[in-house]
């Protein structure tokens, strides 16, 4: 099956980078260009794509307000695109404001192409992508904010043990095969677990997941350290 991608930033000369990359392969297809927000909207709307890949910072309509737009118009007849935000500004603000709009990755423009193709196969897949370091700053964020509520409110207790397992390797960033490894099960038992916390718990995908295990307090800040090795001061 091909993946109908739509590309959305306001630099011709990144389009015109992105489509070389993507018209090299057999299974991604560009089926439309847009220079802003607003632009998108109309582009998105015609040609129905399967994945936008949108910048943030463009005239006008920028890529966050842009994606909650895409996402709050849905209708029964078909579902929204998933979208993945590319962009140069590793910033906190952005990362979770993008993710909070429904966007289902978050690349840096500077990302190899086939980190790039291989997010695009992923979401289209129907999983999320985040770069590491993106991960890292919205740990960072998370326990670094004394206006994120961390509790365990009851959300958790529709879970089994092992779903709440699963859920607390997710947050820490580790990837199925990781988590296979650490928790000793196959990676099919990992999607299955996986697959059924976010059903439970009503979530869209593995972003969310994350967002969610932050929340109820299932990373420490002495995880997060050694998660990304960094100072969990």
């Amino acid at each position: 099956m091909t993946i109908r991608v739509t590309l959305v930033d306001d630099q011709t000369l990144v389009r015109a980078g992105l489509r070389m990359i993507l018209d090299e392969t057999d299974d991604i297809e560009v089926i439309g260009e847009a220079a802003d927000g607003a632009e998108a909207l109309d582009v998105i709307g015609r040609t129905r794509p399967d994945i936008v890949l949108m910048d943030i910072r463009m005239p006008g309509l920028d890529g966050i307000e842009a994606t909650r737009r895409i996402h709050s118009r849905a209708d029964a007849v078909a579902a929204p695109p998933k979208v993945i935000i590319l962009t140069t500004f590793d910033l906190d603000e952005y990362v979770l404001a993008g993710l909070r709009a429904g966007a289902s990755g978050f690349l840096l423009k500077d990302a190899p192409p086939a980190d790039l193709l291989s997010a695009i196969r992923v979401v289209a897949s129907g999983e999320a992508v985040a770069a590491p370091s993106v991960t890292r700053r919205l740990i960072a964020h998370f326990l670094g904010s004394a206006s994120v509520r961390r509790t365990d409110d009851g959300r958790l207790a529709v879970l089994t043990a092992r779903e709440r397992d699963v859920l607390t390797q997710v947050t820490r960033g580790l990837s199925n095969v990781e988590i296979a490894a650490a928790l000793f099960m196959a990676e099919s038992t990992v999607k299955t677990h996986l697959g059924r916390v976010l059903i439970k718990l009503g979530l869209r995908d593995r972003v969310q997941a994350v967002i969610l295990g932050y929340e109820c307090g299932l990373v420490s800040v002495d995880d997060a350290g050694r998660q990304d090795g960094a100072d969990p001061r």
